[in-house]
């Protein structure tokens, strides 16, 4: 069975049985089918539907915030905005493909010996998406909307503790006007994913989650020659040199910090800070985390709510433990909290040195860790001496560290004085192990799309 586990409780809320694999063949000629259909359609039509299918989720608002709430523990008014973060991408993309995906003529025909020639974008087919947890919507949407515009169909692979929101993804864009098959959910384990991408009715795979998973998709859809777009998560530094604005810059790395329980790739997970500064940022930062109010997410004054996961709340734990039993210094927090659920609090370390776990391994949770950097140069090193390359953020208020930081940082995005953030209108990717190909942006639209040369005389 596959089981939604409420993280608050620990109690089994919802239990399904797995698509058989009769019923998965059916999902995926049904996928075949509307990807054919979908082909067809202008983007104008195809418009129509993407903004019915916003519109549905719009009006569903509250209902989905609190499945998603108890799901898998963000607080509800995160849920919330994960809600309005889809429906406004939704939007983007309805009045954007066209736009994104143009014919593009060449300047001068005549100078490759013809009358017309240029370049169309063309749908690719079915598409597979692996999708994680963390944001059970916004995962799958930023992924489902550009492809449902360029005219693919789409079939979800789910992580295996969000099933209440797969079901609901599946039948979200049929509600929509989609044809059914256009967009839907396959009940299966990991061990039948690897199936479905050999399938030759899937053209290409996108996956966001570990870095094991990614390498494991990525080479099955490389052995049958398919596109892959890989997110797999970070170690992010969150900078603040000496000319930083403190008082800014901490509440802002809280919220980096802390944002769905710590449960992000693009967090600030490593707050790198100039010893200028250091003392002043660690006393107020420290203070900031340990003042959360730790709680049920379905209340809206919660500001940390659980782990989604026991087995993710101990495997926080246990790098914490090791970090702490090989020297690291705690400021507060990192001890696990005696309720119901998979809670953990507010943590922040310091003196982390390479021998710890935490130096090189991804903490996915509300678990900080401080380094002091001597100077700028000592800053730059420590935030790219790391396998991950998601994103990253710096704060100075000097323009030359500014350029010299947006250029040096070692990943997929660089924000100067403000919250590593996704957004529809820019692309999304890394660099490293962090993964390959980008979402969102004109770029997410044309990840699924195959460039065509025409050539008229």
């Amino acid at each position: 069975m596959i089981r939604s586990i409420n993280p608050t409780t620990g109690q089994v809320d919802f239990e399904i049985a797995p698509h058989t694999p009769a019923e998965v063949e059916e999902r995926l000629q049904r996928a075949t089918e509307a990807a054919a259909w979908l082909r067809t359609l202008t983007f104008a039509e195809r418009a129509r539907r993407m903004n019915a299918s916003a519109d549905v989720l719009a009006a569903d608002r509250e209902e989905v915030a609190r499945m998603m709430t108890t799901e898998m523990g963000k607080p509800i008014t995160a849920a919330r905005a994960e809600v309005d973060k889809c429906v406004k991408t939704m939007r983007f993309y309805a009045e954007g493909a066209e736009r994104f995906l143009a014919d593009a003529p060449v300047d001068d025909p005549a100078a490759v010996g013809a009358t017309h020639a240029g370049t169309r974008w063309q749908p690719l087919g079915v598409v597979l998406a692996v999708m994680p947890w963390n944001y059970p919507l916004w995962q799958v949407i930023r992924f489902a909307a550009p492809a449902l515009m360029a005219g693919n169909a789409g079939v979800l692979k789910h992580a295996s503790n969000v099933p209440r929101s797969a079901l609901y993804l599946d039948t979200l864009f049929e509600r929509g006007g989609f044809r059914a098959g256009s967009f839907g959910t396959l009940l299966i384990g990991s061990a039948e994913v690897a199936a479905v991408i050999e399938d030759p009715r899937i053209a290409a795979i996108t996956l966001t989650g570990s870095e094991p998973a990614g390498r494991s998709v990525a080479s099955i859809a490389a052995a049958h020659v398919k596109k892959s777009v890989l997110e797999l998560g970070g170690s992010d530094p969150f900078v603040v040199l000496a000319s930083a604005d403190i008082d800014k810059a901490v509440p802002t790395a809280v919220l980096a910090r802390t944002l769905n329980n710590g449960q992000s790739c693009i967090a600030g997970k490593r707050f790198i800070i100039h010893d200028a500064v250091y003392d002043e940022f660690a006393d107020k930062f420290t203070r900031a985390i340990a003042a959360l109010k730790i709680g049920d997410p379905l209340e809206e004054s919660t500001e940390l709510g659980p782990l989604s996961t026991e087995r993710g709340r101990d495997e926080l734990a246990e790098l914490v433990d090791d970090a702490v039993q090989k020297g690291a210094q705690v400021l507060t927090g990192a001890e696990r909290i005696d309720r119901p659920g998979w809670y953990y609090p507010g943590t922040v370390l310091a003196g982390i040195t390479p021998e710890m776990r935490l130096y090189g391994e991804e903490a996915f949770g509300p678990v900080a860790t401080l380094y002091r950097a001597a100077d700028n140069d000592d800053a730059l090193r420590i935030a790219n001496d790391t396998e991950f390359g998601l994103s990253s953020a710096v704060w100075t208020e000097d323009p030359a560290e500014q350029e010299r930081f947006a250029t040096e940082l070692q990943a997929g995005a660089v924000f100067v004085n403000g919250m590593s953030a996704s957004y529809p209108e820019l692309p999304f990717g890394g660099v490293k192990h962090s993964g390959f190909g980008r979402e969102l942006s004109a770029s997410g639209i044309r990840e699924f799309c195959s460039l065509k040369t025409v050539w008229q005389r």
